[in-house]
């Protein structure tokens, strides 16, 4: 029951964090792997999402260097995007209009 508990407490503090750059993926997957040390289920689930992980590992590696560079910059872009949105729509703070008064300033 503690194991169910904590696991839960730990895939709802990476769901929440999803949204916003950084961990929050390896978070909920942290979760599983607490749930996995109990239940079957999470244990098939956490192999499945380490087969697709490792997949995706490996078909990067096997890329050019170019689209490497080509998936670095757009998970770069992706990871901006929600930053900038997540400043914009929590805090208020519409970084690019700033960044464009600036340069208009100056």
């Amino acid at each position: 029951m503690i194991i169910g508990a904590l696991g839960a407490v730990v895939v709802a503090i990476g769901i929440l964090l999803i949204p916003l750059p950084g961990p929050g993926w390896l978070i909920v997957i942290g979760g599983l792997a607490i749930w996995a040390i109990e239940f079957v289920w999470a244990r098939h689930l956490l192999q499945f999402t380490k087969d697709k992980v490792r997949g995706w590992t490996e078909w990067v590696k096997r890329q050019s260097l170019l689209v490497r560079v080509l998936i670095g910059l757009a998970g770069m872009v992706f990871v901006a995007a929600v930053l900038l949105t997540t400043l914009r729509y929590s805090f208020g703070v519409n970084v690019v209009s700033q960044a464009w008064h600036y340069v208009k300033t100056r």
